[in-house]
């Protein structure tokens, strides 16, 4: 066994259930639970531990105490308060930074050498959080991102993104949409513009308001981001270096001069984020950019640590 175990860290909620088959069938040697709740904890070790035989993970453990998670390589944070009908996103965003006082010392101190995947709501922000906490280096933190760009364009098809803070401020870069080396925009100009006829620009209405669906339907999601997290699991486990739309320190790129996590395309490894890809952006896509830092920075910066 490595002197950093192949192990994962998740704080457990019920839509990552996905997520711990994905990653006990194919990543980790040893897998670690942690969360408040006890009785829940133990039932989901069992469970798992219950369909050992089908898995590839020799050892599965789980506690409230963090030294369970000594020496691990890759922690996943799942934890956070959900948002309370009238409340504010201020109020819900200082009660899951007052959460990540605790849980995120915890994992430094028995993990200082780890890398830290975020996957609690608002993501963007509690990545920032993440990373002012522990003191770690911007590299080694990111954030899952909402699989947007993989609702929007099936990328064994073509190649699109969307960059910046998941949801209704997201920028679907329309001027890199290509198929096999040929950009959408130079067969169709007015491609995702407010003049284009084929409605272009729906494709990015139904990404966002697809998660708002799904919520309404079954109450939260779970398969999109469990499998979306694991993938990203995978990249930092067997170091592939394949690009993600992920959330790193933005700040420099585009102008923009404030501390905050924004998604743009990111080489990903067992180092963490190694590269980070600059795309061209049209000055409207870059106005958009610049809209959802604003809308994150102005909630950051009230933000008590």
């Amino acid at each position: 066994m490595a002197s950093l175990k192949d192990q994962l860290i998740m704080n457990l909620l019920k839509e990552e259930q996905v997520l711990q088959n994905k990653i006990t069938v194919d990543l980790a040697d040893e897998l670690a639970l942690v969360d408040a709740m006890e009785d829940k904890l133990k039932g989901e070790m069992m469970d798992l531990q219950h369909g050992s035989l089908f898995l590839r993970t020799p050892k599965i453990v789980s506690g409230k105490d963090y030294n369970i998670t000594t020496n691990s390589k890759l922690v996943i944070i799942t934890a956070g308060a959900r948002w309370q009908e009238g409340e504010s996103c201020l109020n819900l965003v200082q009660c899951n930074v007052n959460i990540f006082k605790l849980i995120i010392p915890n994992v430094v101190k028995y993990s200082p050498h780890c890398k830290l995947l975020v996957v609690s709501n608002p993501v963007d922000i509690l990545t920032y959080v993440a990373w002012k906490i522990s003191g770690f280096p911007k590299n080694c933190y990111w954030k899952w991102l909402k699989p947007d760009s993989a609702w929007f364009l099936h990328a064994l098809s073509c190649h699109g993104w969307i960059l910046g803070e998941p949801g209704d401020s997201s920028v679907p870069v329309w001027s890199g949409v290509n198929v096999a080396c040929v950009a959408l925009k130079n067969l169709h100009p007015e491609l995702g513009t407010d003049g284009d006829k084929e409605h272009w620009k729906e494709v990015h209405k139904q990404v966002v308001d697809s998660a708002y669906e799904v919520i309404k339907l079954k109450g939260y999601t779970s398969w999109a981001t469990g499998l979306s997290v694991a993938d990203l699991a995978e990249s930092i486990i067997k170091n592939p270096r394949r690009v993600h739309p992920i959330s790193t320190m933005i700040k420099g790129l585009y102008g923009i001069k404030d501390d905050v996590f924004l998604s743009v395309p990111c080489v990903l490894g067992q180092n963490g984020i190694s590269d980070v890809v600059k795309a061209t952006l049209t000055p409207e896509e870059e106005g958009h950019l610049k809209k959802s830092v604003d809308t994150l920075w102005s909630i950051q910066k009230e933000l008590q640590f």
